[in-house]
């Protein structure tokens, strides 16, 4: 079998979420929930930029070895007035005293965690059309009171 090129990563926007306190259900028959408010935020890249529409959710799912399974839900506005949804799942994983620090909501340099999304985009935007078909990734840092990705289009 013939093995195909890897596919490259092309640099999307820079975005920056700024979240709630979290809400917390607590144990459930499916996990540990927490959910988080999207209070507001930016995104910039040379094909798009604007602002993140306060009200999204972060429903987060937190595994008993600490791992956080997100499933979020935002809305971009970009800066000539077009609405693309963004829903992205993602992964957050580390040693457990890097975690806690995360849960305790502090500074923590990215490269001691895994944070990954695999996000999607839908717009009746003709001019973001593009977005709708592609596969989206972006690596994550968590800081005290906001979430910064940076955003990639794969080629």
């Amino acid at each position: 079998m013939e093995h195909l090129d890897s596919p490259a990563l092309s640099f999307l926007f820079d975005m920056e979420l700024q979240v709630e306190a979290p809400y917390l259900p607590g144990q459930t028959p499916k996990g540990n929930k927490r959910i988080i408010r999207v209070s507001g935020g930016t995104f910039q890249g040379e094909l798009l930029k604007g602002e993140v529409v306060p009200g999204g959710d972060d429903w987060i799912t937190v595994r008993e070895d600490g791992t956080i399974i997100q499933d979020v839900r935002i809305l971009l506005k970009t800066d000539d007035e077009a609405l693309i949804m963004m829903t992205y799942r993602g992964i957050r994983t580390g040693r457990p005293e890097v975690l806690e620090r995360l849960d305790n909501n502090e500074d923590v340099d990215p490269s001691d965690y895994y944070f990954r999304t695999a996000p999607t985009f839908e717009t009746s935007s003709a001019k973001y059309h593009w977005l709708n078909n592609r596969i989206v990734v972006s690596t994550g840092k968590r800081m005290p009171g906001k979430v910064n990705y940076s955003v990639y289009v794969v080629d």
